[in-house]
């Protein structure tokens, strides 16, 4: 019975990675379980929308550059909050290079990808504020149901 292959050694030994993606943080881009992405060595210098592939501890995360730094990367996921800071050359394994949606391959290097990766990362002050505000409501929502108002 063969092993499976780590993502490291998928690219080292074939020159790319493919799967499905699991989890949400990269949402509306990539839907959980539903897309194929394809990851890519680094080769060159990442630069700001890039979308690298990183170990956090034992787990991969696949977020998107929203800017680079003296220390390293920042890096959010789409559908995230949180900002990380400090993400290195050396913690990235590799970067995404393509998109799968069931038969239609999206473009990266398109003007509509361009434009979201963009307009993604410029609406971020107002989406973490339209976020929190429907946590507040969600909340209240609850308590008001919850005390059989």
């Amino acid at each position: 019975m063969s092993r499976k292959l780590t993502i490291e050694e998928a690219l080292k030994s074939q020159g790319f990675y493919m799967s499905t993606t699991v989890g949400v943080s990269m949402f509306p881009l990539l839907r959980n379980r539903r897309d194929t992405i394809l990851i890519r060595p680094v080769t060159e210098p990442l630069k700001k929308y890039d979308v690298p592939l990183y170990k956090r501890g034992n787990n991969y995360v696949l977020h998107r550059i929203v800017k680079i730094t003296q220390d390293g990367y920042v890096i959010c996921g789409d559908n995230c909050l949180q900002k990380e800071y400090d993400v290195t050359d050396q913690q990235i394994i590799g970067v995404l290079s393509g998109i799968q949606r069931g038969e239609k391959k999206i473009d990266m290097d398109g003007v509509r990808y361009k434009l979201y990766c963009r307009l993604w990362v410029f609406l971020y002050p107002l989406r973490c504020s339209l976020k929190r505000v429907a946590a507040k409501l969600k909340n209240g929502i609850k308590r008001i149901i919850g005390n059989g108002i």
